[in-house]
């Protein structure tokens, strides 16, 4: 009898254990990136590497700051995709990729994962920070997506940040579309996007995604950035996700909603359920890269390129950020 008691009051003491780690406060962490291809140590000058660290660390900076603050991941993830839309040397926001026209075309999406709430913008032209409209459109229209010239009236109307076109446009964008129209192929002008992943001091996750889109695109076309599902997902039951790479495949594959399918329903790992859906991208031909965040907390920086510039901050002190494959 005694050890039928002993063996009782073990299992009231497991369960006690496990509602405590049930109730517990998980940590912060959120993860961006910058854009995912051919990032060659050879081609990047010392001023180069230094810059793009320099805006992934104040990215993070961003996003670490609304986390430590006991605040949201949506306010988190937006914080820290307008910190790279605003740097030039990111393909979001001002120095954003141009169109076949020269011209900048912008894309976004934003997903809260609490209630699978998200909102997307494309085609923008006058929008400072997309994903500013992109955040306006799932709060505040009842809607999911906007696209074209009427994203720049609703952003105008709702008194968000609205510059000329001009704005977008940097010397280096330009001779980046002279060349591609001269037939020139240069690899490092493949890359872009960015994106960040967060989960707050509650548990809850939030994705958000930014981009110019391809270099010398036609004008119209849309990638898989603001399509819920492709290149963004959060869901508190499975992860969040924000993607980079061949828009096109991104799309047929369904990224970022195969990567928390497999997390809720496999039982998979952030990195397994990453490595194993960019292996089905690259099957069909394109490439690219994801961050990944599982609601469990485990975190993947996954890519099937040279490089992916990316970062990660926790509240348990990590800090790291990088851009080739081997960092």
């Amino acid at each position: 009898m005694r050890f039928v008691l002993a063996g009782l009051l073990a299992v009231a003491l497991s369960a006690c254990a496990s509602m405590e780690t049930q109730v517990a406060k998980p940590e912060w962490t959120l993860l961006i990136h910058g854009g995912a291809g051919v990032m060659r140590r050879a081609e990047m000058t010392p001023e180069m590497d230094a810059a793009y660290r320099a805006g992934l660390n104040a990215a993070l900076d961003a996003g670490t700051r609304v986390l430590a603050g006991g605040g949201t991941a949506l306010d988190a993830v937006e914080a820290s995709v307008r910190v790279l839309e605003d740097n030039p040397n990111f393909n979001a926001g001002k120095g954003a990729v141009l169109t076949r026209e020269g011209v900048a075309e912008l894309d976004a999406s934003i997903m809260d994962g609490r209630d699978r709430s998200a909102g997307a913008v494309a085609q923008v032209r006058t929008v400072k920070n997309p994903i500013r409209a992109a955040r306006y459109v799932m709060e505040k229209s009842g809607r999911v997506m906007f696209a074209g010239p009427d994203v720049d009236e609703m952003a105008k109307s709702a008194g968000l940040d609205i510059v000329p076109p001009e704005y977008f446009i940097t010397p280096r964008r330009k001779e980046q579309l002279e060349r591609t129209m001269a037939g020139e192929v240069n690899p490092m002008d493949r890359y872009g996007t960015v994106g960040a992943v967060a989960m707050d001091a509650q548990g809850n996750l939030a994705a958000a995604t930014s981009t110019g889109g391809m270099n010398a695109k036609p004008p119209g076309r849309v990638g898989d950035s603001p399509v819920i599902g492709a290149g963004t997902y959060a869901d508190n039951a499975s992860c969040a996700v924000s993607a980079t790479g061949d828009g096109e495949y991104f799309i047929r594959v369904s990224v970022a909603r195969m990567i928390c399918a497999r997390v809720a329903m496999q039982g998979l790992s952030a990195e397994a359920a990453a490595g194993v859906t960019l292996d089905e991208v690259k099957a069909l031909g394109g490439t690219g890269g994801v961050i990944v965040l599982s609601h469990d907390g485990s975190v993947a920086l996954s890519m099937n390129t040279e490089g992916m510039f990316r970062g990660r901050a926790d509240a348990t002190g990590v800090r790291e950020v990088g851009i080739y494959v081997d960092e």
